[in-house]
């Protein structure tokens, strides 16, 4: 028979060689190979099937589909499809965006006392316990996240 844990039929041989996987993510349906550009999720409670963008992520429930499925796609007879715009081109990052992310990164670089007394606005929360007008106070922070102390304690 051979070395223990070998089998009669020889070593086992994957399907699919692994230099031949791809990261892109394919559509779902049996025997397409073709990229998937959107996303299909049932929600049986409303009965309504919704094709939106691609996912971020593969959802075990969702269906990937490429262009040509996904534009012929039906629904069992009662349902609804609803169709979210799907985007043509690859997700850019907007000005508003990159703002948002440098202004989230000067916040976090400062420094905790700078932070919680800087401004001097009405919304200015100091260390402690809540404020002689009645607003709750910082207590802690980490990050981007605070801490409030609410007036009634």
């Amino acid at each position: 028979m051979g070395e223990p844990g070998e089998s009669r039929r020889g070593p086992l041989k994957s399907a699919v060689p692994s230099n031949v996987v791809s990261p892109v993510r394919r559509c779902s349906r049996t025997a397409c190979g073709r990229p998937a550009v959107a996303t299909l999720t049932y929600v049986y409670a409303d009965s309504t099937a919704v094709l939106g963008p691609l996912a971020t992520y593969a959802e075990p429930h969702c269906y990937d589909l490429c262009a040509e499925h996904s534009e012929r796609l039906t629904a069992p007879r009662g349902w609804e499809v609803v169709r979210l715009a799907v985007d043509s081109g690859p997700a850019r990052p907007s000005g508003d965006d990159l703002e948002a992310l440098a202004d989230a990164v000067r916040e976090a670089a400062r420094p905790q006392e700078r932070a919680a007394g800087a401004g001097g606005g009405p919304e200015t929360m100091s260390p402690g316990g809540p404020g002689r007008d009645g607003r709750p106070m910082e207590v802690a922070r980490r990050g981007h996240l605070r801490v409030l102390r609410s007036p009634d304690s």
